[in-house]
């Protein structure tokens, strides 16, 4: 029996899985990231994969990546880069290599690099490792194609053919993983049994091949010096997911319907990175979800404008390219004052541009892509878990201030994903929608107004006593009937402008050296975790350095003014080419921040910002 490895504590981890598409290195990583979060390790993965839908087999362009960075607590990034590099094939080791440190273990197929193999990914010898300089010994060279094979001949695969057997390539790997971080099988047995769940023989098929791969590492000790185990140390009690941003985007709509007493109404055409929302939404019928997928992004809006007109909590998703289609329809909301939330999943433009990529490029779009005056509230969320409360919120506006929402997140926090304390929905902000009163019956106006906040009652159709029309002309205030008066036209701009500007939104928190700071850090979204842990590096080093992060971008927090002309030194750092910058510098007036843009379809690495932000802090 092989000599038992010293097991090392670590506090935290970061694991690359990455090969073909077709690899099922997606699945991998999620099933790694999703029992580390069921152990109570905070999580922050990545998924990087091509625009192409089947790029050819073992191409440079047809790689798929997934990084899950693990954690005794919270972690606020997928990782600069790995400490284990899985990759399947050569085309994977030769484009994913720059991702790893330089002490990286990595896994590789050796049954995928054949003379065929390094010559589609470009590799001028034999000796692959030495012609990327790396060092042999760090390495796990296995055949896993071949012992998968012999896995499936030493078991009673039933009808499973040996296509379908190499399919389970990536749970070999997976096993491997396992081993080498200590995890426990039975919770990759749990979730492969659920998700295979029809396939029952599928399942075990791949439980075999997981035990396999760990039994590889446990049997042969892999040429490592010892394994790893990363505890959970700070876990608040309750039940906790893996969640990735779509699905809590879903999760915050249904919750806001329940908490508002409505039906949730989504109107979708299927568009990359959003369409996870449509799929997720149309599970949940039993709850009085009610999902259309329609023949084109005009009608998927237009639709739900009809169910808000209907009484329903409406929603519609796309991402940058189907907003520009959706803004005539979402006009139609601004002018009929009706709650929609339209989510924009971003992703890197323009026109059909990086499809699986993110940025954050739509921003001014989002503000002011619609002809005449038609503000809306944009909220953008921080994390994929906090797309949870900004689809709440959102929601809560929408029907609260009778206005379409936009909801802005982006293929990264979408696709990746972040362990998840289910809330409790006792816990959650009441929702109460600005209903017409009892005293309107019969003298109803759709667009008279609450004196206080300039918010019209909501009449759904079909209440004895509240007849009235809605549409695309403009109305008079006071009668609801069509007007061209110039008068009345200024008036409605400017009360549905200054109904928004109402809207109550939290303060801006600032954190770090909030009272001191040489230099404040600004952005907003979905940039969150990577300027933070920037400014905690930063401080680290011995600099004052604070954070601004917003979330709420219109209106804009009441205190934003007073915040940023506080500071010397402000950087407003955004993955675009300054839409933000240009933003503030409208709504406040004398501030000349900093910039730091980039727009590479990829998120911030922390190390570029923490040299970018101190070369400002030292320039005078």
């Amino acid at each position: 029996m092989p000599e038992q490895l010293e097991v090392k504590e670590l506090d935290q981890v970061v694991v690359r899985f990455s090969g073909d598409s077709g690899d099922g290195m997606q699945l991998a990583g999620n099933i790694f990231s999703t029992i580390s979060a069921t152990v109570g390790n905070g999580i922050s993965t990545f998924p990087d994969y091509p625009a192409d839908i089947r790029a050819p087999q073992g191409s440079l362009t047809g790689v798929s990546g997934f990084q899950v960075h693990i954690g005794t607590g919270q972690v606020y990034t997928p990782g600069d880069k790995c400490d284990v590099l899985v990759a399947m094939n050569a085309a994977a080791l030769k484009t994913q290599y720059r991702y790893a440190k330089p002490q990286a273990t990595i896994i590789i197929d050796t049954d995928a690099f054949g003379p065929n193999d390094l010559k589609k990914a470009q590799f001028a010898s034999d000796d692959y490792l030495l012609e990327m300089g790396i060092d042999p010994d760090r390495v796990i060279a296995c055949p896993i194609t071949r012992m998968v094979k012999e896995t499936g001949t030493t078991e009673n695969n039933g009808n499973i053919d040996n296509k379908a057997l190499l399919k389970s390539r990536n749970m070999f790997a997976l096993g491997i993983v396992c081993w080498l971080f200590n995890r426990d099988l039975e919770l990759v047995n749990s979730f492969l049994r659920t998700k295979f769940a029809k396939k029952p023989q599928i399942a075990e098929m791949n439980i075999r091949v997981v035990q396999a791969g760990y039994d590889y590492g446990a049997n042969t000790h892999a040429s490592v010096p010892a394994t790893y185990r990363i505890e959970s140390k700070h876990k608040k009690p309750g039940r906790y997911m893996d969640i990735t941003g779509n699905k809590a985007t879903a999760y915050g709509l249904m919750a806001a319907a329940e908490k508002a007493g409505l039906r949730l109404f989504l109107g979708s055409y299927p568009i990359t990175p959003a369409t996870d929302i449509l799929h997720e939404l149309a599970k949940h019928k039993s709850m009085g979800v009610i999902t259309v997928q329609c023949e084109d992004e005009i009608s998927g809006c237009a639709s739900a404008v009809g169910a808000a007109f209907a009484g329903a909590l409406a929603a519609t998703s796309t991402s940058g390219p189907g907003i520009c289609l959706k803004s005539e329809a979402i006009n139609l909301a601004v002018i009929d004052e009706l709650p929609l939330v339209v989510i924009d999943v971003q992703r890197g433009g323009p026109s059909t541009g990086l499809p699986t990529k993110s940025e954050q490029t739509d921003l001014l779009q989002a503000l002011y892509g619609r002809n005449g005056e038609s503000p809306m509230p944009v909220i953008a969320a921080t994390s994929p878990t906090d797309c949870f409360d900004a689809a709440y919120m959102a929601s809560k506006i929408a029907l609260e201030h009778l206005t379409p929402v936009i909801l802005l997140t982006d293929a990264f926090i979408a696709n990746g994903s972040a362990a998840w304390k289910l809330p409790k929905m006792s816990e959650l902000p009441e929702i109460h929608p600005h209903y017409v009163t009892e005293e309107q019956k019969y003298k109803y106006s759709p667009y008279k107004r609450d004196a206080e906040t300039n918010v019209r009652y909501w009449a759904v159709p079909g209440q004895e006593g509240y007849q009235h029309i809605l549409g695309g002309l403009e109305k008079d205030g006071e009668t609801g009937a069509i007007s061209t008066d110039p008068e009345n036209h200024d008036l409605m701009d400017r009360l549905r402008y200054d109904k928004v500007q109402k809207i109550p939104v939290p303060d801006l928190e600032v954190e770090g050296d909030k009272d001191d700071a040489d230099l404040l850090i600004v952005g907003f979204g979905s940039t969150y975790g990577h300027l933070y842990s920037a400014m905690q590096e930063l401080r680290q080093k011995g600099h004052k350095v604070a954070l601004a992060q917003f979330k709420y971008i219109n209106p804009l927090p009441r205190n934003t003014r007073d915040v940023l002309l506080k500071y010397k030194k402000v950087v407003v750092a955004e993955q675009n080419l300054g839409q933000f910058r240009a933003y503030l510098r409208i709504r406040i007036y004398g501030f000349t921040p900093e910039k730091y843009n980039q727009v590479k379809g990829q998120p911030f690495v922390v190390s570029e910002l923490v040299q970018a932000f101190e070369e400002m802090i030292t320039s005078k």
